[in-house]
């Protein structure tokens, strides 16, 4: 049976020319990038090519380019580094309602540790209104932390002018970039972001890497302690592979991007409107411009979207109801509620996410078993 996969949001298959990377830093680059001699100095070398790869990817300067496990490790990083570096008495953090929980989650611990914190609505739309940034800064407020792209409905959120207004207030920035970077450009200058969290794995490279770009005199305190690598804010021996894997991928993704999204923004319009033409009781969740090309979230009344997931599963098309991060929770997914959907039609959303494999015969041969599987779920939903 084929086996079709439309869900690059929660990760990515290792693309052949990250994979040659990987292979020959295991088998040839095995010295410790902070060791003097020959071999450490042949891991040093692979370990700042990557960081020049991820930083030309970003517009930014390599010394700003902090290698961390993956995008929830570069989260907390920036979170509860400017926290602890901030080091205030009384401190306000400002964030939104729709953020990964690996924001939402240490929101949660400061608010603990006595910090203020400001959890911002989202419109039906799915995005953060810059004004309310705005009016939520007070003079204590030390980070406001905003996603760059959605992961469940791929909406971009105004970064830049929520930059212009924490910029103008002396408020730093978080970006979690983790679904944008690979997708849409990323400049981070032209954004006005302080601090901007990566993810290895949703860009055809493997999982358990990540980076975080920390902006020239950025204060943040270590998370964790030991030695002195990535200039002292992140201390354990380097994953090289993995880093020079993340490096291939940031250069695949800035040859590949312009026609890649280009490519897959017509797939997934294609994959809309045969859906929406077709099903009835379906529509889009969210905006349908400003978002990253690969992304649609779409909801069918009446019927459980854990019980879709399975049907086209058992037809050869992995999709997801939402976040992979939160898969097994009966609750609905935050991320939809917070845009005004009911419970009921929140469970019954799918999220489809598009990549390099994806081709047009199989965005076809989807809307089919989108088509048959949705008939026989609401089928037998009127008989029980």
């Amino acid at each position: 049976m084929h086996h079709f996969y439309f869900d690059h949001n929660a990760t990515t298959p290792v693309a052949p020319e990250v994979l040659e990377t990987v292979v020959s830093s295991l088998g040839q680059v095995y010295g410790n990038a902070s060791s003097i001699h020959h071999f450490g100095q042949a891991a040093k070398q692979r370990l700042e090519a990557a960081r020049r790869q991820v930083a030309s990817l970003l517009h930014a300067s390599p010394t700003e380019v902090v290698f961390t496990s993956g995008g929830t490790e570069a989260d907390n990083l920036a979170i509860f580094g400017v926290f602890r570096a901030a080091a205030r008495p009384s401190a306000h953090f400002i964030t939104s309602a729709i953020e990964h929980p690996a924001v939402l989650a240490p929101s949660v611990i400061l608010e603990r540790e006595g910090v203020a914190v400001t959890r911002l609505p989202v419109g039906a739309g799915g995005s953060v209104n810059p004004e309310d940034v705005r009016r939520a800064l007070r003079p204590e407020t030390v980070l406001v932390s905003i996603m760059h792209a959605n992961n469940e409905t791929g909406i971009v959120q105004p970064i830049a002018e929520i930059a212009r207004i924490t910029r103008a207030a002396g408020v730093l920035l978080h970006v979690d970039g983790v679904q944008a970077l690979g997708k849409i450009p990323v400049d981070v200058e032209a954004l006005g972001a302080d601090l901007y969290s990566m993810s290895a794995h949703k860009l055809y490279a493997p999982k358990g890497v990540g980076a975080l770009y920390v902006r020239k005199g950025t204060a943040i305190a270590p998370t964790a302690f030991g030695g002195h690598h990535e200039r002292d804010r992140r201390p354990g021996t380097e994953n090289v592979p993995g880093i020079a894997a993340l490096g291939a991928a940031a250069e695949l993704a800035m040859r590949s991007l312009a026609a890649e999204s280009e490519r897959l923004s017509a797939l997934r319009d294609r994959l809309e409107n045969a859906v929406l033409g077709r099903i009835s009781g379906t529509g889009i969740n969210g905006a349908r411009w400003n978002r990253t090309p690969n992304t649609s979230n779409i909801y069918f009344d009446g019927v459980d979207g854990e019980a879709m997931v399975i049907a086209l599963d058992l037809r050869g098309f992995a999709v997801s109801t939402g976040s992979a991060c939160s898969s097994g929770a009966i609750t609905p997914s935050h991320v939809l509620t917070a845009m005004g959907l009911s419970a009921d039609r929140a469970r019954a959303s799918l999220r489809f996410s598009l990549g390099r494999s994806n081709t047009a015969e199989q965005v076809d041969a989807l809307t089919d078993a989108l088509e048959a599987s949705v008939a026989h779920l609401r089928r037998i939903s009127v008989h029980a």
